[in-house]
């Protein structure tokens, strides 16, 4: 427990921040797929789908800096404190960054930033890289950076904190995946039956 400073307000406000991140980006993108709340207000789902992307943006680089300040504040580990060490976090937030950069160039900013939700949907699956070695390389992208910063500032705080980082993704992803596939296969049940879809709409749109 000495390495773990749990009275220290900062520690509490980082893992706010992790928490409301992914509750707010799925909360305001599942509301727009209902109502075009976004859409309308920006004037277009490709315009909303930019509002939504700078605040994710956003709101990662708040909770970026909160986590540094929380380590700061945090007990450091002597036996953390080393080239060896050093050279893994750098190695490790240099492959964090590449999955991240390499993900949302595949993606391009619609298909990284929920478009899907907003009606911009993609042709077909992407498979190159990163996508052809994980499922969900953003999630772990972002998560082995924070496990790089963990280990460059030599705080074991640091590492519980990335596990909960991924907790949260994991728990995400529950949710995403399905409501993901759900609007594909949407989609794809709309070109093969294009009739029903459009009475659908209809009803939809009357209720």
């Amino acid at each position: 427990m000495s390495l773990l400073d749990a009275s220290k307000a900062s520690l509490w406000v980082s893992l706010a921040s992790i928490t409301f991140n992914p509750l707010f980006w799925n909360i305001a993108a599942r509301r727009e797929h209902r109502t075009r709340w976004l859409s309308e207000l920006c004037g277009g789902p490709r315009q909303g789908c930019y509002a939504i992307a700078a605040a994710i943006f956003s709101l990662g680089l708040v909770r970026d800096a909160l986590f540094r300040t929380a380590m700061q504040e945090q007990p450091a580990l002597a036996a953390l404190d080393n080239r060896v060490v050093q050279a893994v976090a750098v190695a490790a937030m240099g492959a964090g960054m590449v999955l991240v950069v390499a993900s949302t160039y595949m993606l391009g900013i619609t298909g990284t930033f929920l478009g899907d939700y907003f009606g911009i949907l993609m042709d077909a699956r992407v498979t190159g890289f990163p996508f052809n070695v994980l499922d969900n390389p953003m999630y772990v992208g972002s998560t082995i950076s924070f496990l790089g910063a963990a280990l460059w500032y030599a705080r074991p705080a640091g590492l519980l904190v990335t596990a909960y980082v991924w907790l949260v993704y994991a728990v995400a992803l529950r949710f995403e995946g399905p409501f993901t596939a759900m609007i594909y296969a949407a989609r794809d049940a709309a070109r093969d039956h294009p009739s029903q879809a459009r009475k659908s709409a209809v009803k939809k749109k009357k209720l």
